[in-house]
């Protein structure tokens, strides 16, 4: 997740497709040059272990577009893939 969300600080979309699963990556990745990334808090894990096939990754992410303050609060979800894990899915949880 952290490495997901270094990759959307950077705009790095070569890495944002690696690390997501094929059968669900976007065709197109949107990233915004004008997004200011202000920090990641992980709240909660399930499984995700070195002997596990699935993970879940609970977390709030908060931005800055246009000077207007975002929090993104999703439950992403990860599957082994080829010996590493990818993104395959989330449930945003904003309120």
């Amino acid at each position: 997740m952290r490495s997901r969300y270094t990759a959307f600080v950077l705009q790095d979309e070569s890495y944002l497709r690696y690390s997501w699963h094929p059968d669900n990556c976007p065709r197109i990745i949107h990233l915004n040059a004008e997004t200011k990334w202000l920090g990641l808090k992980i709240k909660n894990t399930v499984a995700g272990g070195a002997t596990d096939k699935m993970g879940e990754v609970e977390f709030v992410a908060r931005s800055k577009i246009s000077g207007r303050a975002h929090r993104l609060h999703e439950i992403s979800l990860f599957a082994r893939f080829e010996n590493r894990w990818v993104y395959t899915s989330g449930k945003n949880t904003n309120k």
